[in-house]
């Protein structure tokens, strides 16, 4: 009878029973790119987990974990929603705040305490009624909150000395919404309120405005998890905003994150900058770095649905327009949607139409600035006026070069380490070469990649010429990736000839 192993498991150079032998080989390993589009935002909220990061994928999502929208520049539901608008559609959200937010809380009966499962403002809308009833009965307790929803429980009262221990353990064991917890109810000198009422919980307090270093956070350690910035290190975000964050002490944290995790951080001046400021400002930060891009504090009018006119900070569009866009793309002259004005420009309601001259857009993209500006070159709409990080070297300050790179460099981290502890031989070599190639073969087919020449745009090396003796001994392998990225138009220039003496020559084809 034949027996089955899984290739590698079975010494064929040492059989010595005559049988037949079927060895499992698995198929080539294959890499699929990571997300490129998933956005990390970490701001302010009324309600939610602190430091923890939250899946989001849309308004109704945001505003079940985290609460109604703030009118502050910090606010995590107003950047979600203005990147949602670009096309942006992933997103993991970071709730921070200044240690001083408090829970909002009621005493029920007199004998149990309820407490809002989160800090915040949000839970002092939080209320919990019954209708009047005759005991014995089954009664609906309604906890609801007018963004969180709605939750109902039935619960059996026998008697009207019953305490709220039953009411106490329902919600505490069966919540789905998980709005509050219950502490005490077991007393029975005050029964359970039969002619109907509605508890109304209060106390909730969202804090001061957190400073920089709360946004920033701490890498995780032994003692605690990774909080604000460094909560996102693990959610394989390509975008990072922290809102409302304008102080340019942090750039050079942004940066170093950015560089580390292969996140693409956008951040933004303060509101009203000038542009001699910015440019001074961000010369003197230390942050020019590829892995940053910094919008001029020319801020935005919003008109929220929640809290009507506001402004709020270039960032989030840029970051949602990248979100949206496939990485070997840049923000340069991508339509920009909700935008009702600038603080440059004013609000196109009342007649606004200060536009930027070339010489002040030469000085923002010279000093490694980009703006949110309209018109663009592409016509009457707002859109980023550069497509750059705030690096200045030439060839790597463009949008698509941090995206392309980090979009490399992660699906290669996140794929390829099922090649350790492999035997060192051709084979092996053989088969990291396919896998990668295979990789950028699919890229450059999806137009990720691509040529004007019609060579290919990628090589890689793994064989004995860049693996020698010595170094494998030692348990290295390399593997060497070249790729060549699409470039981006940004100056695009016509030539044209023109007048009565002008000779035109046209072939057939034309």
């Amino acid at each position: 009878m034949a027996t089955i192993y899984q290739a590698g498991s079975l010494n064929t150079t040492a059989l010595t029973v005559p049988n037949l032998y079927v060895q499992i080989v698995q198929p080539q390993t294959l890499i699929n790119g990571v997300s490129s589009g998933r956005i990390g935002m970490v701001g302010t909220a009324s309600w939610g987990p602190v430091n923890t990061p939250v899946v989001v994928g849309g308004m109704g999502d945001y505003l079940s974990a985290f609460g109604a929208k703030q009118a502050l520049a910090t606010d995590m539901g107003t950047a979600v929603n203005a990147a949602l608008l670009q096309g942006a559609s992933d997103f993991r959200c970071v709730r921070v705040t200044d240690g001083t937010d408090t829970a909002a809380t009621d005493t029920v009966q007199n004998q149990a305490t309820v407490t809002a499962l989160y800090t915040g403002s949000a839970g002092n809308e939080i209320t919990i009624s019954i209708p009047a009833f005759t005991p014995p009965a089954t009664v609906p307790f309604t906890i609801s909150h007018p963004t969180l929803g709605t939750e109902v429980w039935n619960v059996a009262i026998p008697s009207e000395n019953t305490s709220f221990q039953p009411v106490a353990d329902a919600i505490n064991g069966n919540s789905k919404l998980i709005m509050v917890t219950v502490s005490g109810g077991g007393s029975s000198a005050n029964g359970v309120e039969t002619s109907g009422y509605v508890w109304t919980l209060s106390g909730g307090a969202n804090g001061s405005a957190p400073p920089t270093s709360a946004f920033l956070g701490a890498s995780g350690s032994a003692s605690g998890a990774a909080t604000g910035m460094y909560a996102l290190a693990s959610q394989s975000c390509a975008i990072g905003v922290l809102c409302g964050v304008t102080d340019p002490t942090s750039w050079s944290a942004q940066a170093a994150f950015g560089l580390s995790n292969g996140v693409y951080m956008i951040t933004s001046g303060p509101s009203g900058d000038t542009i001699a400021n910015a440019s001074s400002t961000l010369s003197s930060s230390g942050a020019t770095s590829y892995a940053l891009k910094v919008m001029f504090g020319d801020w935005l009018w919003w008109d929220d649905d929640t809290n009507g006119l506001m402004l709020v900070p270039p960032s989030a569009f840029a970051a949602g327009i990248l979100g949206a866009l496939s990485p070997q793309n840049a923000s340069l002259n991508k339509q920009l949607y909700g935008v009702v004005g600038s603080q440059k420009s004013g609000q196109v309601s009342s007649g606004g139409t200060l536009t930027y001259s070339d010489a002040e857009l030469a000085a923002l993209i010279g000093a490694g600035l980009d703006v949110i500006c309209n018109p663009a070159p592409g016509g009457a709409y707002w859109a980023c006026r550069s497509g750059h990080n705030s690096s200045l070297v030439a060839d790597i300050q463009s949008d698509s070069y941090t995206r392309m790179t980090n979009y490399l460099a992660e699906s290669f981290a996140t794929n390829m380490g099922t090649y350790i502890g492999s035997v060192i031989n051709a084979t092996l070599f053989g088969d990291i070469r396919s896998t990668m190639l295979a990789f950028l073969s699919s890229c450059l087919s999806q137009g990720v990649l691509g040529s004007t020449t019609g060579a290919l745009p990628y090589a890689v090396v793994c064989d004995s010429t860049n693996n020698p003796q010595a170094r494998i001994a030692l348990g290295y392998v390399q593997c060497d990736v070249q790729v060549q990225y699409q470039g981006i138009n940004e100056k695009f220039i016509v030539n044209l000839q023109g007048g009565s003496s002008v000779t035109v020559t046209t072939s057939v084809a034309s």
